[in-house]
């Protein structure tokens, strides 16, 4: 059985934490605002993921009103969507994810993002496709106000 998933996450921008985008802490001036460590990229993956095996969302598996995932590493709540996954006899086929953001520039650390999040779900590298795109300063992502993250994923059984 093939199933397939979507996931879309959204984080504002606030000064005083760190970026974190695909598990891997990015340098930039502002960081994004959540009760985890507000990783867009992992969120709607893990999104991606719990929707395609019916295991609703990552606010129902992780709530954000809970002390257990105040400021967590987001890396470890994809370890888990991926133990979600694997309990209920799926394997990862491939991910696709696009961030969008006007600043900073993705690019130099998309390589970075794809080893460590595979390394994280034990999955090839190459089943993790990740782009990176800037909203041509259009709507809130290009006044430098956030991010949004898109992500597709193909589960097997």
């Amino acid at each position: 059985m093939i199933r397939v998933g979507f996931g879309i996450d959204v984080h504002r921008f606030v000064e005083g934490r760190d970026l974190w985008i695909g598990g891997v802490k990015v340098p930039y001036e502002l960081g994004l605002d959540g009760h985890s460590d507000a990783d867009v990229l992992i969120h709607a993956i893990c999104d991606a993921l719990l929707g395609a095996a019916n295991l609703r969302d990552i606010g129902f598996q992780f709530p954000d009103n809970s002390d257990e995932f105040l400021n967590i590493d987001s890396k470890i709540l994809l370890r888990r969507t991926g133990e979600l996954l694997a309990e209920k006899g799926y394997k990862i086929g491939n991910i696709d994810a696009t961030v969008a953001a006007q600043a900073p520039k993705l690019n130099p650390h998309i390589p970075a993002m794809q080893e460590t999040m595979a390394a994280v779900l034990g999955i090839g590298s190459d089943m993790l496709s990740i782009k990176a795109t800037t909203t041509e300063r259009l709507g809130f992502e290009g006044r430098k106000e956030g991010i949004t993250a898109y992500a597709t994923v193909l589960i097997e059984k």
